[in-house]
């Protein structure tokens, strides 16, 4: 399978063929079918990134680095690797005068500066969502309110809002850290959140939180990501109906991870998350009638078809969009590939998907 339907990679397929007629066809219980979740699969911000890398190396040449992994998906990475992008952990690691693409997740200003002291030619690909959160921590370090910030400690994004204003920052990873937060006494209180969490917990952490604090104060807008809003309120409208629950998605990935939590929390009876279609198991499907299919923000479309091609062999033919938005939203390239000579000519000729 070459190509996607979904998103800017031209992708070659996965890293190993399908094993066609690998699940059984066993009967089930009543009709098999899929229910197929939509909104689903890449947003505007990973296309975005992902673009900006396959541009980056386009204009400049291999090696471009990149920061981090620039979206959460090893299939992903993997093609870029082979295209060459060269992934790091860190600034320092980066030759001085090199390309370097900062992630979707987002940095701080520290690693900004890291990187202008190397004299990085630096590309931010920060989607623009993560760039409105921190801008709120800046405003609110500004006004010196106290920072209760909604999100799992270590995720790259996190990591990169803290360092907006790390001196009035406090983590907060969920409902059950609320007790254990201490805050001044006095001063402004405000919650902001990493963007790819679960709706349903980041409602119930701000709620015991305010039976804490009754001054916290809301942001001007919702900071969850309307890409990880949509897929959750698809799967919580295909979970009810669904014997299993498979979602396509990495295990570094916030938004897939929360997929499957959402699943089992509205109904699914089983819920698992795959990189692959050969990943799989035959024990997944036995009694199954209906399966719900999903996958995260980060997963480009390709890998969805390869489980529904699996799925096929196994009986699965059947399969039933449950789609509950619609999604037209884009985003520019980064500055610093629009300066390119040839960028106006670039964004034009990816069909209206990118803003110039």
């Amino acid at each position: 399978m070459s190509g996607i339907t979904n998103g800017a990679l031209t992708l070659d397929a996965p890293r190993a063929p399908r094993a066609s007629g690998r699940l059984r066809d066993l009967p089930a219980p009543g009709a098999k079918r899929i229910l197929l979740a939509s909104p689903r699969g890449y947003c505007a911000g990973v296309d975005r990134a992902v673009i900006a890398v396959e541009k980056a190396i386009e204009h400049f040449g291999a090696p471009v680095y990149v920061r981090k992994q620039i979206v959460h998906n090893v299939h992903v990475v993997s093609e870029l690797e082979q295209r060459g992008a060269v992934f790091v952990d860190e600034v320092d690691e980066v030759p001085e005068g090199a390309h370097l693409v900062f992630s979707a997740h987002g940095v701080s200003p520290a690693v900004k500066r890291a990187a202008a002291d190397r004299r990085l030619e630096a590309i931010d690909a920060t989607c623009p969502l993560v760039t409105k959160v921190h801008r709120e921590a800046t405003r609110f370090a500004k006004q010196e309110a106290t920072i209760l910030l909604i999100g799992h400690a270590g995720h790259e994004e996190v990591e990169g809002t803290m360092g907006h204003a790390p001196e009035r920052t406090i983590l907060v990873n969920g409902p059950d850290d609320v007790d254990a937060i201490v805050v001044p006494e006095e001063g402004e209180l405000v919650w902001i959140s990493q963007t790819t969490l679960s709706v349903d917990e980041t409602m119930d952490t701000v709620r015991r939180l305010r039976e804490r604090f009754p001054r916290l104060q809301d942001p001007p807008s919702d900071d969850i990501c309307y890409a990880t809003q949509n897929r959750q309120v698809a799967i919580k409208k295909v979970a009810p109906e669904a014997d299993l629950v498979i979602v396509v998605g990495s295990a570094n990935s916030s938004n897939s991870v929360r997929l499957v939590e959402v699943a089992l929390e509205h109904g699914a009876r089983a819920a698992y998350r795959v990189d692959y279609a050969e990943e799989i198991r035959q024990e997944w499907l036995d009694g199954v009638a209906s399966i719900g299919v999903s996958s995260g923000a980060s997963v480009p479309e390709v890998l969805v078809q390869e489980v529904l091609a699996d799925l096929a062999d196994a009986g699965y033919g059947e399969v039933r969009e449950v789609r509950t938005a619609e999604e037209d939203l884009m985003f520019s390239l980064p500055k610093e590939l629009r300066r390119t000579a040839e960028g106006a000519a670039e964004v034009r000729a990816l069909g209206g998907r990118i803003r110039s």
